[in-house]
């Protein structure tokens, strides 16, 4: 019965022809978001690639089976952008005046972009495409190196992949520590494609599909495994505390509000009757004016550092540079009584937001960046890490440069990761946005076996050990401190170790399957 009715099901999906097609691939798209954070529904993703198979096999009963391919993954892409990214709209939204009227361009030309990926992986699988399994290995292979792309070219940027829809389940995302977030995407279109399989009559290749759940059924109870045979332990005699000063992005930086917000950022690093931690982080660009030239807030900084405590606090710096100011987005570490020991300046600039690409042409269409200021941003030259008086060493992450996987630690690993940012760009307290982000930056540190510390302007700040685990947390919208225990870093994992020869190992793989299999398959024309 079940049987009759998924192949039902699956007839119908390959019969969709036209606008039909399109709709539907478009919907499945926006139904695959539903996997990431806030909502952590998995089975969505899944049932979304396995309709993306059919709408390809569609394809292949018609004229022009790749150019029909092609245009069912632009519009499975356009939804899944759309529906995961409809928050970057916020951002034009601080300065509306200046940029609000290039809200409808931002939401329809960065999904549509990033849906050619799609296109282009739905294209070339459709080029090879076969009977039976080895259509979903190529399937597979084909988007995740689409996925891979997307993280690379024109600066990347890959986020929600699909390795982050299993939010849902800890242990499941404990195999990012064994091929990381591109080998855990490949795997997870493999399984979704593979229940393609089970939308076809007789279910003739039902072991191929029942072969990736069992592999995922392994992951999960090798990563529950890994989780009950590592507790956290944390640096003994070392205390962190997270600021979380909750101030709006408009009222940032304007001057009848710097006053209060550097007040405020004082009183909250200072609050409590007990000993002062040894870490105090600020987030991303928390003074309200430019710290280095400004010495009475220096004497401020002093004062807070003047026993054991240091801070890492985000900052927007000058630079004189021959006839020209630089301006930077850098992480400033301060010592004990003030003392400037560490200046990091972020090397993954947002493009339209930290500087403008193509400047001619966009300028003159009269564009400008999001971030108000005389220039563009300057790059720092990748990551570092930081030594600190009696805690371990650290690895400043400023924003979005946590969502990229294997560039997150300098040739030196780090004891811990920081991750400053200010989310308020990215909505209300509640959007998606911030949640996502706080999503990605937990497998970050189940990649590296690293702590990860995060400090959010407006949420979600938080504390994640090694595996993961969320130790405390302060949600969107709240204007808090949180105090915790500093985890130890565990020892490096295979990711951390070989980085993303283990995704190419696993196209390898993939690659020898599809062979096998294609050989004895007729090609689906």
């Amino acid at each position: 019965m079940i049987a009759g009715w998924l192949a039902r099901a699956g007839d119908f999906v390959r019969g969709l022809a036209g606008w039909r097609r399109l709709l539907f691939a478009f919907a499945m798209g926006l139904v695959s978001v539903l996997s990431f954070a806030p909502f952590f529904v998995f089975p969505a993703m899944l049932l979304g690639f396995a309709t993306l198979v059919l709408l390809i096999d569609g394809a292949h009963s018609r004229r022009r089976p790749v150019r029909n391919a092609a245009l069912a993954g632009w519009a499975f892409g356009f939804g899944y952008f759309l529906g995961g990214l409809y928050w970057v709209g916020y951002a034009f939204e601080v300065d509306a005046l200046a940029h609000a009227w290039q809200i409808p361009f931002v939401e329809i030309l960065l999904p549509g972009g990033l849906a050619l990926y799609v296109a282009l992986a739905a294209a070339a699988a459709s080029m090879l495409w076969r009977k039976g399994p080895a259509r979903i290995l190529v399937f597979a292979i084909s988007y995740g190196i689409a996925e891979w792309l997307r993280g690379h070219l024109l600066t990347g940027f890959p986020w929600n992949l699909p390795a982050y829809g299993w939010g849902a389940s800890l242990g499941v995302m404990q195999g990012n520590a064994l091929v990381g977030a591109y080998g855990m995407s490949l795997l997870t279109l493999l399984l979704g494609g593979g229940l393609a399989l089970l939308f076809e009559r007789g279910w003739r290749d039902w072991k191929f599909a029942a072969a990736m759940v069992g592999l995922f059924v392994a992951i999960w109870i090798g990563g529950e495994a890994r989780l009950a045979l590592t507790p956290t332990t944390f640096v003994p005699n070392v205390t962190l505390r997270i600021v979380q000063p909750d101030v709006p992005q408009a009222e940032k930086f304007p001057l009848q509000y710097r006053a209060r917000n550097w007040r405020e950022l004082m009183q909250m690093s200072v609050a409590g009757t007990g000993r002062q931690p040894d870490i105090v982080v600020w987030p991303e660009s928390a003074p309200p004016f430019f710290l280095l030239r400004q010495p009475e807030a220096l004497d401020d900084v002093a004062l807070l550092t003047a026993g054991r405590t240091v801070l890492l606090t985000g900052a927007v710096r000058a630079e004189q540079d021959d006839d020209r100011v630089r301006f930077f987005n850098s992480l400033l570490i301060f010592a004990h009584g003030g003392r400037l020991i560490g200046r990091y300046d972020k090397f993954h600039l947002v493009p339209f937001g930290e500087y403008l690409p193509l400047k001619g042409l966009f300028a003159a269409l009269g564009m400008s960046k999001l971030v108000d200021s005389p220039g563009d941003f300057s790059a720092g030259d990748g990551p570092h890490t930081y030594d600190l008086p009696g805690a371990p060493s650290v690895g400043p992450l400023i924003c979005y440069e946590v969502v990229f996987p294997g560039a997150v630690t300098g040739p030196k690993r780090p004891g811990f990761l920081a991750n400053v940012t200010d989310d308020s760009w990215f909505g209300p307290p509640r959007s998606t946005g911030p949640q996502q982000h706080f999503l990605i930056a937990q497998v970050r540190a189940i990649e590296e076996g690293l702590p990860l510390v995060r400090a959010a302007n407006t949420g979600i700040s938080g504390v994640i050990d090694g595996t993961g685990r969320v130790l405390s947390r302060l949600g969107p919208g709240q204007k808090a401190v949180l105090d915790s225990l500093l985890p130890q870093a565990l020892h490096p994992t295979p990711y951390a170790e070989l980085g993303d020869i283990t995704f190419v190992l696993l196209l390898a793989a993939s690659a020898i399957c599809a062979f096998m299999y294609g050989r004895k398959t007729a090609p689906s024309m």
